[in-house]
């Protein structure tokens, strides 16, 4: 004979889970939050790096800031223009247009350009090195040349050369600023790509100690500034400082006598 006391166990532990099943049920139907389906469509067309370039926590985070109608489409620098047209069309706004932008290393002063000061055999690390001394380097003002924007860029779009400086590939480069928050001395800058022309120095010093550890830097010379009797070109600090909205010429230098070859064209006049 089956014991009662087990019986009403049974029954009671059912009942429980009966009670609970329909509990969780009605709960589930109440508090269910439908996701907006135009979520997963925005983040397919998103680039998917999660570079976190427009402040989110990555495309996924970002998408469901669009759909809701509490971030803007450009507020993402990676997404291509076709990306856009189709997310804008899903969020039923217009896209508005902006010129894009790429990273530019503002230093020429690789290997056998600049003077070394010491050999470091730290770790490999523009940010490790600049606790010890700077580097090997003996200009305080470029690129230290360890490549710790070459690690941060996530799209491949930033390489060493053979003197150990970076080269940005402005078709791959999508102005994400990574490379620009990994590197410690600000020798990264990013900048329309209609922009050409370029003062690729960033030393302060006069020009004579300038010189004395780069052959690259500028040195305040002001030749450039003269031949274009300061429209565009502008010396301070001893630095020469090229101001793109006067200086518009594309794809002409201001001055062939430049004694260092600081001023460089970078890129093609036919970007876009």
């Amino acid at each position: 004979m089956i014991d009662s006391s087990l019986i009403y166990a049974v029954v009671s532990m059912g009942g429980l889970g009966l009670f609970f099943a329909i509990l969780i049920t009605l709960a589930n139907k109440k508090l269910h939050v439908e996701e907006d389906p135009r979520i997963e469509l925005i983040g397919d067309l998103l680039p998917g790096a999660n570079c976190g370039s427009c402040g989110y926590a990555g495309c996924a985070n970002f998408a469901e800031n669009l759909a809701g109608g509490k971030s803007q489409l450009n507020e993402c620098p990676v997404c291509g223009a076709e990306a856009a047209e189709k997310i804008a069309q899903i969020l039923g706004v217009e896209v508005e247009s902006g010129e894009r932008q790429v990273a530019v290393v503002m230093c020429q002063g690789g290997d056998g350009t600049v003077k070394k000061k010491a050999e470091y055999e730290g770790i490999q690390s523009c940010i490790a090195a600049t606790f010890v001394s700077g580097g090997e380097r003996a200009c305080s003002y470029g690129c230290i040349g360890y490549g710790d924007c070459v690690a941060a860029c996530p799209f491949d779009a930033i390489h060493m050369n053979e003197k150990r400086i970076p080269v940005v590939d402005r078709e791959k480069c999508t102005g994400c600023g990574k490379c620009v928050e990994a590197c410690p001395l600000n020798v990264i800058e990013l900048h329309p790509i209609s922009h050409h022309v370029f003062v690729l120095c960033r030393n302060k010093d006069s020009g004579k100690n300038a010189r004395a550890v780069c052959s690259a830097a500028c040195i305040g010379c002001k030749i450039c500034e003269k031949a274009v009797d300061g429209i565009g070109f502008n010396v301070t600090d001893n630095l020469a400082v090229v101001d793109h909205k006067k200086y518009t010429k594309e794809l002409v230098l201001p001055t062939e006598k430049c004694p260092t070859k600081c001023i460089v064209i970078v890129g093609q006049a036919d970007e876009k």
